[in-house]
């Protein structure tokens, strides 16, 4: 009988999930181009709505038991289903490729003598061998580790408050509006819409498991991006790396780095494996995790860090709309089998939002930004088809 994850080892995963450099780098971010009184409502409300979105579409893995790319068929079809699970994967081999590479600049900015290739071998083989192992072999390790981590990251947030001063930086010339601040908000959480289901498939309790990720995932991953905002406000400091050396942490923030690196892209590389599967059934998901986990070593050092950003909304024009139409079609949708009809119009539901994302992208600032426009566009393109299934289910009768 298949061994069912509790409700604490998936808050546990989805807690460690967050905490990482690239969620401080987005904190970094914002804290240099907004100005303190202006970024919290933003900020706030892009976590929350990520946080719902997080648990309406795990909710979906946890009750048909199906991993995340496996959950898209009755929406989009077999061949649909396999698109995004390819588009997946690809995007999963690139996000540990750029979590490697900041993980290994963080590493190099506390002037280790190891080279920066070197360390993204060393991070990549730690993650294959975790991914090697699998969560539950791992859990009691996993929880250790985030205990570890958590010590080690109230420390650094600690010393930091009493460096941050506010006062001590000038904002970017190029000043971020409400909606600017709200997209670098939502976009971390919309990154992993296309993973959570491949962890909340096997909850105990599907409700609360799901609910206690998204929550354990959210809170993370504001207070990551607080630290961020705290780095941002302190003089000598423009990176991680160089905070940690102003708060007197040594091998502590070392440790900080090198593992909140390997508890996140563990997740990503594991749930690479996965969506290979949903492709090519016959492919062991491990096998394929680890391989996901040196290539992302080469990515890394090829330079992928400098298409961090381009990178991060690109994921966020495909699987925001993807999940809006996904949401629509489960949770309202009489019609759970779907057909080629309905399958095409949900494509070309998804299809319009991110047509609507490319575009919002490129204006300077827009209302709702990019992600929740699409978002809209999608959904409703999709409610269109399950409204007009329920008026001709009520002619039938």
């Amino acid at each position: 009988m298949e061994t069912k994850t509790s409700i604490f080892s998936n808050g546990i995963i989805w807690f460690g999930v967050a905490i990482s450099v690239s969620e401080i780098e987005a904190g970094i971010e914002i804290g240099r181009a907004a100005a303190t009184d202006t970024l919290w409502t933003p900020l706030l409300l892009g976590h929350f709505l990520g946080g719902i979105l997080l648990f309406l579409v795990g909710l979906i893995g946890a009750r048909v038991r199906l991993n995340a790319m496996e959950t898209t068929k009755s929406s989009f079809g077999k061949y649909g289903s396999k698109f995004f699970a390819a588009l997946n994967a690809f995007q999963l081999l690139a996000w540990v490729a750029v979590l490697n590479a900041q993980g290994a600049s963080a590493l190099a900015g506390l002037n280790l003598p190891i080279s920066f290739a070197l360390t993204c071998f060393i991070l990549a083989a730690f993650i294959a061998v975790w991914v090697y192992v699998g969560l539950r072999r791992s859990a009691h390790v996993t929880t250790a580790v985030m205990i570890a981590l958590t010590a080690l990251l109230a420390i650094l947030s600690a010393k930091l408050f009493g460096l941050n001063d506010s006062h001590a930086t000038l904002l970017s010339p190029k000043a971020l509006h409400f909606w600017n601040i709200f997209e670098i908000s939502i976009a971390m959480p919309i990154s992993w819409l296309p993973v959570i289901s491949d962890y909340t498939k096997d909850a105990e309790k599907p409700v609360k498991s799901t609910a206690v990720s998204a929550i354990a995932y959210t809170f993370a991953s504001l207070w990551m991006y607080i630290i961020g905002i705290e780095i941002a406000g302190i003089a000598n400091a423009q990176s991680i790396a160089q905070a940690i050396l102003l708060a007197g942490l040594g091998i502590p923030g070392i440790l900080i780095v090198v593992l909140s690196t390997i508890t996140t892209n563990f997740l990503a590389a594991n749930s690479a494996g996965e969506s290979a599967k949903a492709i090519f059934h016959k492919i062991n998901p491990k096998i394929a995790g680890i391989a996901v986990s040196f290539l992302s070593a080469l990515l890394a050092i090829s330079g992928i860090m400098d298409h961090y950003i381009s990178f991060l909304y690109l994921i966020a024009s495909v699987f925001a709309p993807m999940a809006a139409v996904l949401l629509v079609s489960f949770y309202f949708s009489k019609e759970q089998k779907g057909s080629i009809g309905i399958w095409a119009w949900n494509i070309f539901s998804w299809l319009a939002g991110f047509i609507a994302y490319q575009f919002a992208e490129r204006q300077d600032s827009i209302f709702l930004g990019p992600t929740l426009l699409a978002i809209i566009v999608s959904a409703a393109l999709a409610s269109v088809r399950v409204l007009s299934e329920r008026k001709l289910g009520q002619r039938i009768q």
